[in-house]
């Protein structure tokens, strides 16, 4: 039985399948740990000589998308930015953090600050860069879409009139028992946004495992 060695490239060739603005798919050839020829779909956001790159190694990507966690202080309680997003893969609305795609040129704070504006209507201030997760992957299962995750406090009055056309968002300024009444409700549920609320609500999760 012959086993591929983890130093050696595995890919073998990329087609591509779909192209468009936003989206790509492609059909990825590859040597398994058996060394035996496989397919794989994926979708990325990358052109595919930028998506090549980032396969073979022979350049580095930043963040496709940011992902923003903000904070409101100026209430008498803590309060916690969420939308509420209709999703054209589910047909529903879901619970979601404010995010968005980094536009060429933005750094990643440029970036969250433009997207809690357009998204909601708040400023974002105070970013606590220590926080800051500079790149982070949400379903490496069929996609290559990379995310940075910024911590920050938010003033302001919440606002739809900067969101796109294609946006259809409410934004909620949640406290801790709304969160717990969220995650008890069942309904759709971003997995990041998940995560963020049981740190929020102060689950230690692990300790009741």
């Amino acid at each position: 039985m012959s086993f591929y060695s983890k130093n050696e490239n595995r890919i073998k060739l990329i087609e591509v399948r779909y192209k468009s603005k936003f989206l790509n798919v492609y059909e990825v050839m590859y040597k398994n740990k058996l060394n035996q020829d496989k397919k794989w779909i994926v979708a990325s956001r990358k052109n595919k000589k930028d998506y090549t790159d980032l396969l073979n190694k022979d350049r580095e990507f930043g963040a496709d998308a940011v992902l923003i966690v903000g904070m409101n202080k100026q209430a008498d309680t803590d309060r916690l930015v969420l939308i509420k997003e209709y999703r054209v893969p589910i047909n529903d609305y879901i619970y979601s953090l404010p995010a968005g795609l980094i536009d060429k040129g933005e750094d990643i704070y440029e970036s969250a600050i433009r997207e809690m504006k357009e998204e909601t209507g708040l400023d974002l201030y105070d970013i606590n860069k220590d926080l800051t997760v500079e790149n982070s992957y949400a379903s490496v299962g069929m996609s290559d879409e990379s995310l940075a995750i910024v911590y920050g406090k938010v003033r302001g009055n919440i606002s739809k009139d900067y969101q796109e056309i294609s946006e259809d968002i409410d934004t909620i300024l949640v406290t801790r028992e709304e969160a717990r009444q969220i995650m008890d409700s069942n309904s759709p549920i971003d997995i990041k946004a998940l995560l963020v609320l049981r740190d929020f609500v102060g689950d230690n999760i692990c300790s009741h495992i």
